[in-house]
Parts: C-alpha cells; structure tokens; sequence
C-alpha cells in the first residue's frame, strides 16, 4: 500500500477495500428536501473518460454538504477502478486549506482511498481529480465506482456513484447495505498505538474503522477490517463507517499505560481579518502553525464553523457584548495558543 499526504502533517488514517458483490441495492438519487440525516454528505463523479481511441483521460470524484448542518467529523472517500485502469493517484483542489487531507493508493493503482477530515458548511462543494491510464490490450470497460461515508450521517443515500466505461454511461444510484459489526479479535493494546485488530461483521466493504473516533490505518474487506489502532487512553469506542451507515462494536477497546504524547502547542501568526461587527458572524482566517483539529475563541467565547488545517484555519466571528478589543486563540490537544487581537466596532 501506498500512502500520499496531501499537506504535512495530515494524520495517515486510511484503508483500501474493495466493493463487495451484492452489498448494494437501487436507490433514487437524494435531495435536500428527501434527506433523513441533519449532516448529510452526496458524492459523485464526472470527467473525460478512457475510451474509443482514448487510451488515457481524467476524472472527478465530487462532493458536497448537503444537509441542514455542517459536516463535522472525519469523511471516508473511495474510487475503485476496472482492470486494466490505473491511478496514480487523486489531486486535490479546494481553499482555504482549513481541513486535513489524506490519501492512500494501492500498490496497483486501482483502488484510492481519502479521509478529509474539518468542518463544511452546508452547500460546500469540493472535488479531487485523478489522471487514468489503460492497459494496452486490455479492453476499456468494467465500473467506476465512487463512495462517500460520514459517522455523522445517517442517510445512505447518495453515497455511491457508478460510471460503465463499456457503455460510457451513468449507472442507476444504490445504496449500499447497512453494516453489521460483531465483534474484535483483541480488546486491549498500549497507549501508544501499534496494535493490530481485526473486527469481524457483515457490509463492511468501503468501511472506515474508527477507534475513539480517530481513523484507525488498515484494510476491510465484506466481512472483515484489519486496522492498526492509533493512539489512544482509557476505554474507547470502536466502529466501522461505511457508505451504508456506521455500525459499533459490542465491545470497547481499552488502552493500557502512557497516552502518546500530546502535539506541540497551536501558534497564530495573523488573522486575515482583524476587525468586524459588534453583531458577528464575520468570516475570519487564521494562519498558523499545529493547527489541526483546533477550536478557536474570540474573547472566550466559541466561534462558529470553525474549521482547522495544519496551518490555516477558517471561522466565523460570535457576537460580542460590546465594541473593543478581544484575544483570538486557537486549542488543540497540544495547548492554547497566544492571543492575537481581533477588534468588534460599533
């Protein structure tokens, strides 16, 4: 497997499956208004594809937020191609860089995985674009398949995108079958990570494993995920996120000793915006270093939408009491930064 950073510092916590046999059903396509989930992420794709005279050519996998709340929490993307279609691997295109982004390809260049993981507003659309390359000889066709998946949302439909190269049409949407977890071959493991585990269920093709929360590095297949547990303390969650819902293990997984160390301490070096309305809701940039996964306070009280990358991070401003100056942090696991000045006016 290989595994690419699309931005330093992005946590490595991907897995590469294949699409099981019979794990979908038709479904029609969503909508804002049909959606049964608060936080509600659509994937689709599109491109100049492979075929005819065409032995080479590109493709999008797209998404978007399109619920009634930001989209919060780490969002699972994968593209399996056909045989004798390759990757080299997903470019990915969207400012501010106020998220973490990972990529992982396997070693035939078939299967792509991605976690993105920050806060997108309702209607953020944003894509990664791959180049695909044929097998001389090998006929183009077989399935494109694109899937999203997001702890947070409890609508399946709208996760899976399918593209026929043969035909070079649009297959009908699907949803793919709820996932069912039953168990983990070992419950306990040191604080530091490293511990190999292998939950055992049903639908788990395209799954994300989750342990505390935090992706968790490894592979599933339908009915088993095998994953590397990342850092951790006390007694935590595990669970697989799928395109077809989130599924939790009957059992926790419990650390033993020391916690990993904690992440250096967040730094704010400007905000790109350093004055705004006694009313709030100014949209604010903050630039930094150890930003990643921070929450950000004007004058102590939280602001919203907050979305943090390695070293850049988007807000916006809360309302404040009264005109003046107010201290701006950043809090990550690693501390709270210094303070910057950010000024409310009449």
């Amino acid at each position: 497997m290989i595994t690419r950073l699309a931005k330093a510092g992005f946590a490595a916590a991907l897995s590469v499956t294949t699409l099981a046999t019979g794990a979908a059903v038709a479904a029609a396509a969503p909508t804002d208004a049909q959606s049964t989930s608060a936080q509600h992420v659509t994937v689709s794709q599109s491109g100049n594809y492979p075929g005819g005279f065409f032995r080479s050519g590109t493709m999008s996998a797209s998404w978007v937020s399109s619920g009634t709340s930001d989209l919060t929490g780490p969002t699972h993307f994968t593209v399996d191609l056909p045989p004798g279609v390759t990757t080299d691997g997903a470019m990915f295109y969207s400012t501010p860089y106020d998220y973490t982004f990972t990529e992982t390809l396997s070693p035939d260049g078939r299967h792509l995985e991605a976690v993105l993981t920050g806060t997108r507003v309702v209607g953020k659309s944003e894509f990664m674009k791959l180049n695909l390359h044929t097998t001389p000889g090998v006929p183009i066709a077989g399935v494109i398949t694109v899937t999203a998946a997001n702890p947070n949302d409890t609508d399946p439909t709208g996760h899976v995108s399918r593209y026929d190269l043969g035909s070079q049409s649009y297959l009908p949407a699907t949803v793919q079958a709820a996932p069912a977890v039953s168990g983990l071959d070992t419950t306990t493991g040191p604080g530091a990570g490293g511990t190999s585990v292998t939950v055992s269920g049903d639908n788990l093709s395209n799954g994300m494993v989750l342990v505390g929360g935090v992706p968790a590095p490894g592979t599933c297949t339908d009915t088993t995920c095998t994953v590397t547990t990342p850092g951790g303390s006390g007694s935590t969650p595990v669970s697989v996120v799928t395109p077809g819902g989130t599924a939790a293990a009957p059992v926790t997984f419990d650390y033993t000793g020391d916690p990993p160390p904690a992440p250096p301490a967040p730094a704010v070096s400007n905000l790109t915006t350093t004055s705004g309305p006694v009313a709030g809701g100014t949209q604010v940039y903050v630039q930094g270093s150890n930003l990643a996964y921070g929450s950000i306070a004007f004058g102590g009280v939280p602001a919203a939408h907050v979305s943090c990358g390695p070293s850049f991070c988007s807000a916006t401003a809360p309302a404040a009491a009264q005109p003046g100056p107010v201290d701006v942090t950043v809090t990550t696991a690693g501390g709270t930064s210094a303070p910057v000045t950010y000024t409310y006016t009449a």
